[in-house]
């Protein structure tokens, strides 16, 4: 998940979906690109990919804030803001990474977006109700925000009538941030440790708290 976040943030800031689309009219088209160095992450929800994501992007060079349910430091992150503030992390972001938990549903709206730089980008690599669809598609082309890197979304497959396929601006992922070459042996071996933990009395690994969604 970690990586492909990283491939959307490089996808932004690069151009590179634009460019691979010049190869194929065989254009030849020269851009000077902005550095990820220097640029503003704001993750809203950090969580474990979240902060893995914050140690990545501060190794680019990265200025990394964000909010977390209890905001205590962490590694390569310069603020960590509780949610009431998320606001100004809305406000400061030129990449923005959203959360993935049930209750923050719609929290990219109208509202939201307007509190964006105009030269900002929306990743969202979390759940797909977490963005009101209309409202990034009309700021996307109204120039709002500059754009969107998008892996998950309310119907999936993304129906083709949908105006995310067709809005300059907006990458479509097929839902493809968690996938692993390796994950049923992942799975499968977290789950046979964790029945031996269980076994023998001792603490499981990775558990989920149901009331937090995650």
């Amino acid at each position: 998940m970690s990586e492909h976040i990283l491939a959307g943030l490089f996808l932004c800031a690069k151009d590179l979906a634009a460019i691979v689309l010049d190869q194929a009219a065989v254009r030849w088209r020269r851009r000077v690109n902005p550095t990820l160095a220097g640029a503003t992450l704001g993750i809203l929800g950090l969580g474990a990919i979240g902060a893995e994501v914050a140690r990545w992007a501060a190794a680019l060079g990265m200025r990394v804030i964000g909010t977390k349910r209890q905001p205590t430091a962490l590694p390569g992150v310069e603020q960590v803001y509780a949610p009431a503030e998320t606001a100004r992390v809305l406000a400061e972001s030129d990449y923005l990474l959203l959360p993935s938990t049930a209750e923050t549903r719609g929290i990219i709206d109208k509202g939201a977006l307007a509190r964006m730089k105009p030269t900002a980008f929306v990743l969202n690599f979390g759940r797909g109700d977490l963005v009101v669809d209309a409202d990034l598609v009309g700021a996307v082309r109204e120039r709002r925000i500059a754009g969107a890197v998008l892996d998950v979304f309310r119907t999936e497959p993304l129906p083709a009538e949908h105006p995310f396929w067709t809005t300059p601006g907006i990458v479509v992922l097929p839902h493809v941030g968690g996938l692993h070459p390796r994950r049923d042996a992942i799975v499968a071996g977290l789950w046979v440790d964790n029945l031996e933990r269980f076994l023998a009395g001792r603490p499981l690994l990775q558990v989920v708290d149901r009331s937090r969604g995650y």
